[in-house]
């Protein structure tokens, strides 16, 4: 399985990325979010779903943005080829990958800013190739394993989350997924990108990299529940006391 989360806020986009490829009893890492470079900036994508999808479809897209001769500078004109590519593979490969009992589900998660978007753009592709952008009340996405990161985002993000803040909860997001499943792991990859940056900036995070943070954040939920007013669990508690 995999774990990707894009969030967009007042400051700029964030994407995390786990690397851990399950196949069988084997176990692998693989790179998740991918840069593409167009019209002289830089985007990124992360995708869960059959690995053969992803390559074929970024293969393709790739192949036709260095065979035409199309100006592309909007992030969701971007959107639009990888979904037009995303429905050839489906074509191609939809049917043998169906009588294998394989499901066709590629989805995506697409964020950067082309010289024609005034800010950082962060879009969501559908494996039937159609997309949604980022709402300003719902500023994240999550792909592939979605339920244990959930409530902490929900909880805690908004538009008007400090950017550095945003990273922070796509970190705590990933350590509340890995912590309930084997499929989900370290290394992360992190991109960034801020209203005032040109191109996102990338960095690959080992588990020991983010030890202390992690154990940081274990200790302070556990010097939470210590505290936590417990007044009302009296009635039930007060046989024992």
């Amino acid at each position: 399985m995999t774990f990707c989360v894009g969030i967009k806020v007042n400051e700029g986009i964030v994407a995390l990325a786990d690397t851990r490829i399950v196949r069988g009893s084997e176990q692998v890492n693989k790179q998740k979010l991918a840069e593409f470079q167009l019209a002289g900036s830089a985007l990124f994508t992360m995708t869960s779903g059959l690995r053969s999808v992803r390559d074929k479809t970024l293969t393709y897209v790739d192949e036709t943005l260095r065979g035409e001769d199309v100006v592309r500078d909007r992030l969701y004109q971007f959107a639009n080829l990888f979904g037009s590519q995303l429905r050839r593979v489906k074509d191609e490969d939809g049917p043998s990958l169906a009588s294998t009992g394989h499901a066709f589900n590629l989805h995506a998660i697409i964020g950067g800013r082309l010289i024609a978007d005034q800010t950082p753009q962060l879009f969501y592709i559908y494996p039937e190739g159609n997309w949604v952008e980022v709402a300003f009340d719902s500023p994240y996405f999550i792909i592939g394993r979605t339920y244990y990161g959930k409530p902490i985002l929900d909880r805690l993000l908004t538009s008007q989350t400090p950017l550095s803040s945003a990273i922070a909860l796509a970190l705590l997001a990933f350590d509340a997924t890995r912590t309930s499943v084997t499929d989900v792991d370290y290394p992360v990859d992190i991109a960034v990108l801020g209203n005032q940056d040109a191109t996102p900036r990338f960095h690959r995070y080992t588990e020991a990299d983010l030890a202390e943070v992690i154990q940081h954040w274990t200790q302070a939920l556990s010097n939470s529940l210590n505290s936590l007013p417990m007044q009302w669990a009296s009635p039930l508690l007060h046989p024992f006391q």
